[in-house]
């Protein structure tokens, strides 16, 4: 059975019915499970119990994707051509050249998806089930509709099952529903309502936080809800990234380039008289000339160093363009819990004897202080109002986190900070009787012997609910009763703390004569009253403000409720208006588009509903990156140009689905991605302008010198020559260009901008014409003067320097031309220096002349070639100081 067929199984009802009735449909008695051979027959129908692994695309077509784009298919058909004619050398030049790209393609492919593989940490591998009326542990793939599973705080949820029995059950269902709190279970039916409200449902990889449980299989493998997913994500498909859009336009315009300057060349040679042999043989060489051969190679080291820096960063790329897309995202979406926030409960505000304190420190470090209006700390004075906190409790703090519910962790963490050992004082104070929290009393209660034998009963839950049962109230003034006054106060403070998203717990305590009475707890006196929320990360506000600056709008997604989200978004400085799942399931995609840029927070929401947001954004005409860690955010982070999964918290769904892998976590990695991207784009942007010059510059050499009736200044050896060797290392060096000051302070690029717009156009012309001009001139000079061979080695050598000066020009696209920036990349000074002196070596050395018909030249032929190559940078100063500055 394939796809999600829990229906044909149960019925989709499962929710709204009794258990004993899904037990019957199953065909199951709870109090005894499965036999061993049914279960056995019906893992022969459902198959395993485990998400089906997304289609592997072999080895050898990833390899030959690496290929499939325009430049690089003209590139091919110009080798073949070489070949044909046979211009061996240069056929084996060009395809050494596309090899390269595509091996350094295919290598980073295989690099992130073992890092992936290192990362699957998600799916339970055993279960505690009861067959043939006994309990027995399996491994979670057998698992079968039907099956009885036994779940304890702690344990995560191997298949989605209807609930038979609930003790004070929680479970944390933040990765499926974005919820940040812990949901309260029971048997009870739900009717018709949706996922997240399902309370008599548990979902597979969810986690029990508190509580005992029982639930009957109603779903596996890839009929669970996780599993719809998953199956969702592999028909959703992947838009492409605005850099492959934009190199897919600049191959066809190069294949046009290519077209029309072979065409321009045979019509003059025909004219003219010339040989089809000569003629083939030019015309080759001119379509090498139209081509950046090393463009594909300077692309790929540029994305895969990109992708590097990023892995030291925290963040696994998984496919290359994917670093550059971050650079032109216009909007980041989000999710809230584990990704803005630390997804670790912190008690955030306290409240005791009539004064509000503010509690330091984030998520389960116990470092931290609780202090007063002015600023002092008072751990100690407030510890008799915490200790009800500190031993009505069932966390235990670890090594590695805690054991329990993560709000008593959080409250475990507070006692803490007042100097208490939580652990310490439950040794010293045992309990004698509990009442165990449940959702319908809305509170938990110990019992305890004092040091006279009498009984002291603490309780924790509810504040209205506890000042039912409140007699007295602690106030500045000792221990009063509990009037209308200070119940308004009470109830004033819990509304306040409501209001800022937080959620609220009193500690009441009492003492009584008598022994422990769990079914009758006595007056109590309410001795404080606790604010916790999932705390923003540190980092996030100013990551936030970063992005703003960047004209990068975030927008938060989330499950959770819009008090809390409006919270934490004002924490964070996250601005426009919150809207909510019900308000998106009333208003029409057109209708959102029009409002989505003014909404800053949406609450309450559904998988569906994500993936609807990043479609009203993406129609408004934004680069969306959406972040997320659960498998409700996996269809949203595949419908986005770039999808962001958290790596330690993220699910295998998620992480399948994103593009890019934090391995941290950390929301502020995306910001230092997207100048990353951002500086990646304007190297690019260098190089093929660079490149583009060197090619626009051999055309027209050619066809000026054909025109002029000179020889050939460069045959095809020659033009590979420059366009791989000269212009190789320069070009590798501009890919590595450090970031501009001012990366992050300029809005994102137009996702319509071309990378060949009209001012770069209009650059790259002018670099060519002006390189064509004086390698054409000093050729007809030089042969008046010199040997043809020697004035044809030194336009040879005057175009290759034409190059490095070049270099400088096409390093700043628009601003100043010199400055500062121009000296620090070492990287590009020293390749500067290395071609010069390979190119002195080609022309002096004996057997680089026979490959490249060259002869030596003195120190003022030299000094010709030098002074001709200096005038592309006097032209583009000049230009640019004639110019008016823009923005």
């Amino acid at each position: 059975m394939q796809g999600r067929t829990t229906g044909q199984v149960v019925g989709e009802d499962v929710h709204e019915v009794t258990a004993e009735a899904v037990a019957a449909r199953l065909g199951v008695d709870p109090a005894t499970g499965l036999s061993g051979g049914e279960a056995a027959t019906r893992a022969a129908e459902y198959g395993p119990n485990r998400l089906a692994e997304p289609a592997r695309r072999p080895e050898w077509l990833k390899f030959l994707d690496q290929f499939r784009n325009w430049l690089i298919g003209i590139l091919l058909i110009a080798a073949v051509v070489a070949a044909v004619i046979g211009e061996v050398k240069d056929a084996l030049i060009i395809t050494v050249v596309l090899q390269i790209n595509a091996v350094l393609g295919y290598l980073q492919e295989r690099r992130a998806e073992r890092s992936l593989e290192a990362l699957r940490r998600m799916l339970v591998p055993t279960a505690r089930v009861r067959r043939d009326g006994a309990e027995r542990e399996v491994e979670a793939h057998t698992l079968v509709p039907g099956d009885v599973v036994l779940l304890e705080a702690g344990d995560r949820v191997p298949a989605d099952g209807r609930l038979t029995v609930a003790e004070t059950v929680e479970v944390a269902e933040a990765a499926l529903t974005g919820e940040s709190q812990p949901v309260a279970k029971s048997v009870e039916p739900t009717g018709p309502v949706p996922l997240a409200e399902r309370t008599d449902m548990l979902f597979m990889n969810t986690a029990l936080t508190r509580g005992r449980a029982e639930m009957v299989v109603t779903a596996t493998g890839m009929r669970t809800e996780l599993g719809a997913i998953a199956e969702a994500l592999r028909t959703g498909a992947e838009p492409p990234s605005p850099l492959q859009i934009q190199l897919d336009s600049l191959g066809r315009r190069l294949a046009l380039l290519s077209g029309v300057a072979v065409a321009a060349y045979a019509l003059v040679a025909l004219v003219r008289g010339e040989g089809l042999a000569d003629l083939g043989l030019r015309a080759v060489a001119l379509a090498v000339a139209a081509i950046p051969e090393g463009l594909p190679a300077v692309l790929a080291l540029t994305l895969a160093l990109g992708v590097y820096r990023m892995a030291r960063r925290g963040a696994i790329v998984k496919r290359l363009a994917s670093v550059e897309s971050l650079g032109s995202a216009t909007v980041v979406c989000s999710d809230k819990t584990g990704t803005l926030t630390m997804n670790e409960m912190t008690v955030r505000s306290l409240w005791s004897a009539g004064r509000r304190y503010e509690v330091t420190g984030e998520g389960y470090d116990t470092q931290g202080a609780v202090r007063d209006s002015a600023g002092t700390d008072r751990a100690e004075e407030l510890r008799e109002a915490v200790l009800p906190f500190a031993l009505c409790n069932d966390a235990r703090l670890t090594d590695d986190g805690f054991v329990g519910d993560p709000t008593e962790a959080a409250l475990v963490v507070l006692a803490a900070k007042t100097g208490m050992d939580a652990d310490g004082l439950r040794a010293e104070r045992p309990r004698i009787a509990e009442v165990p929290f449940d959702g319908a009393t809305k509170y938990m209660a110990t019992f305890h012997t004092e040091p006279d034998g009498r009984t002291r009963v603490h309780v924790k839950g509810a504040v209205d609910v506890l000042l039912d049962r409140c007699e007295a109230v602690l106030t500045d003034e000792g221990v009063r009763p509990l009037d209308a006054v200070h119940g308004a106060e009470v109830l004033a403070v819990t509304s306040e703390l409501g209001r800022a998203g937080l959620r609220v717990l009193g500690a009441a305590t009492a003492v009584s004569d008598g022994p422990p009475d769990p079914a009758a707890l006595p007056p109590l006196t309410l001795v404080s009253v606790a604010g916790i929320a999932d705390p923003p990360r540190p980092q996030a506000r100013d990551a936030i403000a970063l992005c703003r600056s960047a004209g990068v709008e975030v927008k938060m997604i989330t499950g959770d409720h819009a008090d809390t989200a409006a919270a934490i978004a004002r924490e964070l400085d996250i601005r426009g208006e919150v809207v909510t799942g019900a308000e998106l399931e009333r208003t029409s995609e057109e209708e959102l588009a029009e409002r989505i840029d003014g909404i800053g927070v949406f609450a309450r929401v559904a998988p569906e509903h994500k993936v609807t947001i990043v479609r009203a954004l993406s129609g408004r005409g934004h680069i969306v990156a959406m972040t997320g860690d659960g498998v409700n955010d996996a269809a949203a982070l595949k419908a986005a140009h770039i999808g962001v999964a958290m790596g330690r918290t993220g699910t295998d769904v998620a992480k399948e689905a994103a593009a890019v892998v934090l391995t941290d976590d950390d929301f502020s990695t995306i910001v230092r991605a997207v100048r990353e991207g951002r500086a990646i784009y304007d190297n690019i942007v260098k190089f093929v302008r660079f490149q583009l010059s060197t090619n626009v510059g051999a055309i027209l050499t050619l066809l000026g010198a054909t025109l002029a009736g000179l020889p050939a200044p460069l045959t095809a050896a020659q033009l590979l020559w420059i366009n791989i060797i000269m212009d190789g290392p320069p070009a590798m060096a501009l890919a590595v260009d450090p970031a501009r000051d001012d990366v992050m302070r300029k809005p994102p690029r137009d996702p319509a901008e071309r990378i060949l717009n009209r001012r770069r156009l209009l650059a790259i012309t002018r670099a060519g014409t002006v390189m064509a001009l004086g390698t054409v001139g000093l050729l007809a000079l030089a042969r008046e003067q010199v040997s043809t061979d020697t004035a044809l080695t030194m336009a040879f050598t005057t175009f290759v320097l034409f190059q490095l000066v070049n270099s400088l020009s096409a390093r700043v696209d628009g601003g100043p031309l010199l400055g500062r920036h121009q000296l620090r990349n070492r990287t590009l000074w020293l390749c500067l220096g290395a071609v010069l002196v390979v190119q002195i070596l080609a022309v002096h050395l004996p057997w680089a002349r026979s490959v490249f018909g060259t002869v030596p030249l003195n120190a003022a032929q030299w000094a010709a070639c030098a002074g001709t190559a200096s005038t592309v940078l006097l032209v583009e100063l000049a230009v640019r100081a004639f110019r008016p500055r823009r923005d």
